[in-house]
């Protein structure tokens, strides 16, 4: 039977993540490493091990937390009721403004990631798979099909990833301007002055 970790290493199983987390969006994935992150928490390594079996374990919990994170909210944000596909568009790209909905920085930091991590990449590319999936069935749903759908919805998607990986940098409300435009051009006409102001509204 395992024996309790003494008091001073019994950190949570998040606490690890979260401090992997930080390291890997700020400095990348060689610096994730045990006795650093037992060091920034004033912990040792004893308490990571009470948590994970090894560092290709954290690794791990930081792609599932990931695939959770920003996969998962393009699929739910894309799957929001909307009346039209204007609104159903300003639902999704409530995620390029709001970070508490997508981690732009995470992102960014999994893709540099896997560039050098052949398992990491095929993830990546299933994961982009499944949230292009879930855009084209956003433009379907409003009468889009087809190749519409498809370019449509990379469209979207690479806009997005454009403003991430070239780290553009804009107020909020600003960036929420340019989507309401965004909108229009994807949808192929504008939205009305009710979603616009509705959109803007969140996002002052």
């Amino acid at each position: 039977m395992m024996k309790d970790a003494p008091k001073k290493d019994r950190a949570s199983r998040k606490t690890w993540i979260d401090a992997a987390y930080t390291c890997l969006v700020k400095d990348g994935i060689e610096a994730v490493k045990i006795m650093p992150l037992a060091k920034t928490l004033n912990l040792t390594r004893t308490g990571f091990y009470w948590h994970f079996k090894d560092l290709s374990d954290l690794h791990d919990a930081i792609i599932d937390f990931w695939q959770t994170r920003n996969t998962g909210i393009i699929i739910e944000r894309c799957a929001t009721p909307a009346q039209s596909l204007c609104a159903a568009l300003f639902n999704l790209i409530d995620c390029w403004i709001d970070n508490d909905l997508f981690d732009a920085p995470l992102d960014l930091a999994i893709r540099n990631w896997a560039r050098n991590d052949a398992r990491l990449q095929t993830l990546v590319v299933h994961s982009d798979d499944i949230r292009l999936t879930a855009v084209k069935a956003l433009f379907e749903r409003f009468g889009r099909t087809g190749d519409a759908a498809h370019y449509r919805a990379m469209t979207v998607i690479l806009t997005q990833t454009g403003y991430y990986s070239m780290n553009v940098s804009e107020h909020r409300l600003q960036r929420a301007i340019a989507g309401c435009h965004y909108v229009g051009i994807f949808a192929g006409a504008p939205p009305s002055p009710s979603e616009k102001g509705a959109f803007l509204d969140r996002h002052r």
